[in-house]
């Protein structure tokens, strides 16, 4: 396992050198921006008429004491799309891969919209939001999901951080799931920003003995985000131990979760392209 992650980081480290040589032979410049779409790994931002209008990203994450290399709680692979709709209204729509030993890969789908109902019309300040969405999982049941999210933005300084409720239509499933994450950073040096990230998942089951997903888990790492200057591009990087608060005996894999079913070590890193200029 360990040659493995080594492997994964290494791939990792030559797929970066390889974007930054892309970067620079094809020119894909736009006036300097010190703001990324998304900033935090763990919580969803809202957009302003002052950020770029749409934006694709990558993330990948890994659990190093996951019982399968590539399984739902092993590598995770997503995909998303991020746009702003005017009048406060963010769209937020995410694919992700799963893959499992000697079965096909099967993948997930989930849509948001949300609103900005405090600030919103500027980047600095306070925001607050509100937003509804809907997701699929990789066993086909669906879920209506609500999140509230907040943010504060000075010169220097970035907060943000999330609250998301969801409700699986399944038997088998919580009556509810409660996921809350957030994110402070700090600008470090130049386009380099520093912080920490807290999540924690399946929170109803601090106090339900019988939480379906294995009980409520959290994760407090630090976070890096590199929002190079004129640059299209920018990365995040965050991860740390991952600790039960709660235990259950259900299980159910095929649900999404941020964070592993197994205690132990998560590093997930995110690349973000601005498909609008400036």
């Amino acid at each position: 396992m360990n040659k493995k992650f080594l492997l994964l980081a290494l791939s990792g480290m030559l797929s970066f050198s390889a974007m930054a040589q892309t970067i620079e032979d094809n020119n894909l410049y736009v006036e300097p921006s010190n703001r990324t779409p998304e900033p935090f790994l763990f919580s969803v931002s809202t957009l302003t008429p002052d950020d770029h209008s749409w934006s694709v990203n990558y993330s990948s994450s890994y659990g190093k004491r996951s019982e399968e290399l590539f399984g739902y709680d092993g590598v995770g692979q997503q995909f998303a799309l991020k746009g702003y709709l005017g009048h406060r209204f963010t769209l937020n729509v995410n694919a992700a891969l799963g893959f499992q030993a000697n079965q096909n890969v099967v993948s997930s789908q989930q849509v948001e919209i949300i609103r900005d109902v405090i600030g919103g019309k500027k980047v600095s300040g306070l925001r607050l939001g509100i937003g509804l969405g809907l997701q699929r999982d990789f066993s086909s049941v669906t879920s209506a999901l609500s999140r509230i999210t907040a943010s504060w933005e000075a010169s220097r300084w970035n907060i943000g951080g999330n609250v998301l409720l969801g409700k699986a239509f399944s038997s088998n499933r919580d009556k509810i799931d409660i996921l809350t994450s957030l994110g402070v950073q700090y600008q470090l040096l130049g386009s380099l920003y520093g912080g920490v990230e807290a999540v924690g998942e399946d929170l109803e089951g601090l106090w339900d003995p019988e939480e379906a997903e294995g009980g409520a888990k959290i994760l407090v790492g630090p976070s890096l985000n590199l929002v190079p200057s004129a640059s299209r591009f920018s990365f995040s990087l965050s991860g740390g131990p991952v600790m039960f608060a709660s235990r259950s005996n259900e299980t159910n894999p095929a649900a999404i979760r941020e964070l592993p079913s197994q205690a132990g070590l998560m590093v997930r890193a995110r690349i973000v392209f601005n498909l609008s200029g400036s």
